[in-house]
């Protein structure tokens, strides 16, 4: 009787171990990328997620999607990332110079262009009469590199002083994309990309590229992603043609 509890017990811690062992062996399969990317990526990268997920499904990506500052600094502080897909070249240098990206797992991949937009039936046209406007709303410029670009352009245009104090200032594009879509401000400065997401509001202008510094997108890999091998499997993934074709599909330029 005791031998037969005894070998009972046996097969029974057996089987918890070997329960626990099949476990573990599940969780280590399935890898969770986290992706720090520009708002103004937000759609495409979306379907890009889902068309890499049915090919890998054991990598799920998720996206922490916002101002290309606030997301180096929040990598710089030691944020747990994997990858960082920018919308400003300076930015992405910052951690470069830091050493938390590693040049030989970082591309410069896309392009986008400036618009200035209003909410439809505006009687501004052009960047000459946001004079006009009682609220124009940008990008913060120290964390948002759209806002960035779009002070510059401003400036160039010899303009920037006498709006300055209309501005509304947003944490991010698609913030100021929300702000012209609700009629909140008057009017806005976004990336092309991100107009083409609403049916609410007008593109009424472009910069010329001369009037700012040129948009480019960097993406990289974070070097203490504890993933490297999957991080690297999407990273190559989004310079694949599939994803090139999505990213122009809402109107970026691929630099590949």
């Amino acid at each position: 009787m005791i031998k037969n509890i005894s070998i009972l017990m046996i097969c029974i811690i057996l089987m918890i171990n070997l329960a626990g062992c099949a476990k573990n062996q599940a969780t280590s399969e399935e890898v969770e990328l986290t992706v720090s990317a520009a708002a103004s990526l937000q759609d495409a990268l979306t379907e890009i997620g889902a068309d890499f997920s049915q090919e890998y499904p054991d990598i799920q990506v998720n996206y922490n999607f916002g101002g290309s500052g606030s997301l180096q600094q929040q990598i710089t502080q030691g944020a747990p990332v994997d990858l960082y897909f920018s919308a400003a070249e300076d930015k992405f240098a910052l951690l470069l110079e830091e050493e938390l990206i590693d040049e030989a797992n970082s591309t410069a991949l896309l392009q986008n262009q400036l618009v200035l937009i209003t909410p439809k039936d505006s009687e501004i046209s052009s960047f000459a009469e946001l004079s006009k406007a009682a609220k124009i709303s940008i990008g913060t410029p120290a964390s948002v590199p759209a806002g960035k670009y779009a002070k510059e352009t401003l400036e160039n245009l010899k303009i920037w002083n006498t709006v300055e104090e209309k501005m509304v200032y947003a944490k991010d594009v698609r913030q100021v994309l929300a702000y012209v879509d609700t009629g909140n401000v008057d009017a806005g400065i976004v990336y092309q990309t991100d107009a083409l997401v609403s049916q609410e509001v007008e593109v009424v202008a472009t910069a010329e590229a001369d009037l700012h510094t040129p948009i480019v997108y960097p993406v990289g890999i974070i070097k203490n992603t504890p993933y490297p091998e999957e991080a690297e499997q999407f990273y190559e993934y989004l310079q694949s043609e599939h994803a090139l074709e999505i990213f122009e599909n809402y109107g970026f330029k691929g630099l590949k």
